[in-house]
């Protein structure tokens, strides 16, 4: 990713604290790698993303449609605006080149988590209690494996979920997924 690289954004994603999809950035460029196995990518961009202010979300490193993409996903209180996405973007690129993170070519897209965002770590759970969140389970609970219901609490071993059934309480090994579920009706209409 030496010299100039190239910025691409996708349309309208950008982000309020109310409504709008997430901005992305993509970096397209080269680096080159050490000999070492591939690096803690989460340890290089970290420090960068916290320094600007800003909560790592989550960090993948992957191959799509045969090119390298390294995502990251930033957010904070109130959500990130497209200055803030460019402004890490640009720190995050910069440390990237500083520490030669990948041989051969890679695209950098930094974004939001957006609205409707995955959930993964007890930390993300904490940050989104008393939203609406749809979560899938290995093995069905109470006849179902998919539960909706606003997240009451999130500790270190499981979450609990104020479902139309009652509390449900799932430890996190049984989760497969879950996400928000924005109230799209609400966000359509507060106009943000």
């Amino acid at each position: 990713m030496r010299g100039s690289p190239r910025l691409y954004s996708l349309g309208k994603r950008l982000r309020s604290t109310r409504s709008g999809h997430a901005p992305t950035f993509f970096f397209e460029g080269r680096a080159r790698a050490r000999e070492e196995d591939e690096m803690d990518v989460e340890a290089l961009v970290g420090p960068v993303v916290e320094a600007a202010g800003l909560e790592l979300w989550e960090v993948v490193f992957r191959r799509d449609r045969g090119r390298r993409i390294l995502r990251v996903a930033v957010d904070r209180e109130g959500g990130v605006d497209l200055d803030t996405i460019s402004e890490v973007s640009e720190l995050i690129s910069r440390r990237l080149d500083l520490e030669d993170f990948w041989r051969g070519s890679y695209d950098l897209e930094v974004t939001s988590p957006g609205l409707e965002r995955l959930l993964r770590a007890p930390s993300q759970f904490r940050r989104s209690l008393g939203e609406k969140v749809k979560v899938k389970t290995r093995e069905p609970v109470y006849g179902s494996r998919v539960h909706e219901g606003a997240l009451v609490s999130a500790d270190a071993e499981a979450i609990v979920l104020a479902t139309a059934g009652g509390e449900l309480r799932v430890p996190y090994a049984e989760l497969t997924s879950a996400k928000t579920v924005p109230d799209w009706d609400a966000e359509m209409r507060s106009g943000k």
